[in-house]
C-alpha cells in the first residue's frame, strides 16, 4: 500500500517522516499519473486557498498558492472518481471542503485561539457521538492548531464529526458514502506528551478503510 502526499515536495516533510515512523510507503507528487500508482491520498497543510474557487475575494487570506490549489484540486476529483481513501490535513481539509462546493472564513473573528504563534496552539476539540474520531479518541481530546481559517458552508455530501467548543470552529469532516476525512488539526506533529493521545491512531483508521 501507498500514500500518494498531494503537494511540493519542499513542503512536506513533516508528513513523509509521519509516514516513515510508521513504515508507510508514499510519495510525493502533484502529478495525477504519479498518484494513479497510490492507493491512498494524503492532502497536507499549507498556505490559504485562493478566495476565487470558493466565490469570494480576498478578504485576508494569506500565503496564496494558486498552481497549487488547482493541481489539489484536481487530484481531489481524480481521487473521487476513484473512489479513494483520502485523508485531508488543515488546508487539506479546507481543500475537500471547497472541492465538494463548500467555502472558508477567511479570518477567523477567533483565528487568536488556532493561529501558529511560533509553535502549535493547543485546544480541546468535541467529538460527535458515534463518529470515527470519538471511537478512536474518546468524546473530547486536546488537538494541536495552526491555522487562521475555518470552514464555512459545508461541501455536498460532508458533515461535522469533531468542533471547538470555545467558538464552534470546525475541527474534523467526513463524507457520507465516500470513504474521505478531513482534520484541522496535526496529526502528523501532534505531541503525545501533552495530548495523551496520538496521532498514530488516525493513520491506523485512515490505512484500515
Amino acid at each position: 500500500m501507498k500514500i500518494g502526499i498531494v503537494g511540493r515536495k519542499k513542503d512536506t516533510g513533516n508528513y513523509e517522516r509521519f509516514l516513515d515512523r510508521h513504515h508507510t510507503a508514499h510519495l510525493t507528487s502533484l502529478s495525477i499519473s504519479d498518484l494513479s500508482t497510490c492507493q491512498r491520498l494524503l492532502f497536507p497543510g499549507g498556505g490559504d486557498i485562493t478566495p476565487a474557487f470558493f466565490g469570494q475575494r480576498d478578504h485576508g487570506s494569506r500565503s496564496i498558492d494558486t498552481e497549487l490549489d488547482i493541481l489539489q484540486l484536481q487530484a481531489l476529483e481524480y481521487g473521487i472518481q476513484n473512489r479513494l481513501p483520502i485523508l485531508g490535513i488543515c488546508k487539506g481539509m479546507q481543500i475537500i471542503n471547497v472541492g465538494f462546493g463548500g467555502s472558508i472564513i477567511q479570518d477567523l473573528p477567533t483565528a487568536h485561539i488556532h493561529r501558529y504563534q511560533g509553535e502549535d496552539q493547543y485546544h480541546l476539540a468535541v467529538n460527535h457521538p458515534g463518529s470515527c474520531l470519538q471511537c478512536l479518541y474518546g468524546d473530547t481530546m486536546l488537538v494541536n492548531s495552526a491555522h487562521h481559517q475555518g470552514l464555512d458552508k459545508l461541501g455536498k455530501g460532508l458533515r461535522v464529526i469533531s468542533h471547538c467548543p470555545s467558538d464552534q470552529c470546525v475541527e474534523a469532516i467526513r463524507h457520507d458514502t465516500l470513504p474521505i476525512i478531513g482534520v484541522q488539526w496535526h496529526p502528523e506533529r501532534l505531541d503525545p506528551a501533552r495530548t495523551k493521545i496520538s496521532g498514530t491512531a488516525l493513520l491506523s483508521w485512515f490505512l484500515a478503510l
